[in-house]
């Protein structure tokens, strides 16, 4: 059975203000792939438990978007996963109202994603890690195809200023009818509409390093975005532990 939103500060609660007044959640998409459930449920316990303000986590599933009739776009050989295109409806499914994020399913958080948050400026249209990143594979997680484009991995990870003007422009017909460069490289929008975030944020395993001693570059969300430690092939890879050690964690709550 496909997941369903949750809501929460990390401790199952909401944080409230003025005793009567309840904060509004931040809203967090996950893209979701029926293929790497585990990966999904891992990336949203990782949030919820280091989250100190309220959110609410939402998985973009596809199948659902097509049902009610908000995607329907076939897939291309080169979409290496089932929110490639669906990611862009963000703003839309927040009803273009505040902040929201979306992320991908395969990362782990390391920090409270309230210090995200706090970097949220009003001026920028989204907000991103701006990664200098071409990959060395041909080929990443179970065998799909790695691509090279510009602005590659920056929207993977994106705050969206939901109610900018600018945001408008992503409605359900453009999100089914753009090319991929057109909404991967960010094209409805001016270089000087999108604010830049701190690449610990979206630390590229196998890409980004930590200098020892050096807190700054030490991940706050890592990205395995060649592979995670779910794929046979990529039990070994770099933050495995890390994940691991979170999977079980998940796994224990769960049965509790």
């Amino acid at each position: 059975m496909p997941p369903s939103p949750s809501s929460s500060n990390g401790n199952g609660c909401m944080i409230v203000k003025d005793m009567n007044v309840v904060a509004k959640p931040f809203k967090i998409f996950v893209g979701y792939d029926t293929k790497e459930d585990i990966a999904y449920e891992v990336c949203r316990h990782s949030i919820l438990k280091r989250s100190s303000i309220p959110v609410e986590i939402t998985p973009i599933i596809q199948e659902d978007l097509r049902k009610n009739g908000l995607y329907s776009r076939e897939r291309g050989n080169l979409e290496s996963t089932e929110f490639s295109f669906t990611r862009f409806l963000t703003p839309y499914l927040a009803n273009y109202q505040g902040w929201a994020m979306f992320v991908d399913r395969d990362f782990l958080y390391l920090a409270d994603i309230k210090e995200l948050t706090d970097l949220i400026d009003d001026q920028y249209a989204i907000m991103c890690v701006q990664h200098d990143y071409t990959p060395k594979e041909t080929t990443k997680m179970d065998g799909a195809v790695q691509t090279v484009y510009p602005r590659k991995n920056w929207s993977s990870m994106v705050l969206y200023n939901c109610a900018h003007p600018k945001n408008k422009v992503l409605t359900p017909e453009i999100v089914n009818t753009q090319t991929g460069g057109f909404l991967h490289r960010f094209l409805w929008l001016e270089d000087e509409d999108i604010g830049t975030i701190p690449f610990v944020w979206n630390f590229l395993e196998g890409h980004n390093n930590s200098v020892e001693g050096d807190v700054k570059t030490y991940p706050k969300g890592i990205h395995y975005t060649r592979g995670g430690p779910w794929f046979d092939d990529w039990k070994n890879c770099e933050f495995a532990d890390l994940w691991l050690k979170e999977m079980e964690d998940y796994s224990r709550e769960k049965e509790i």
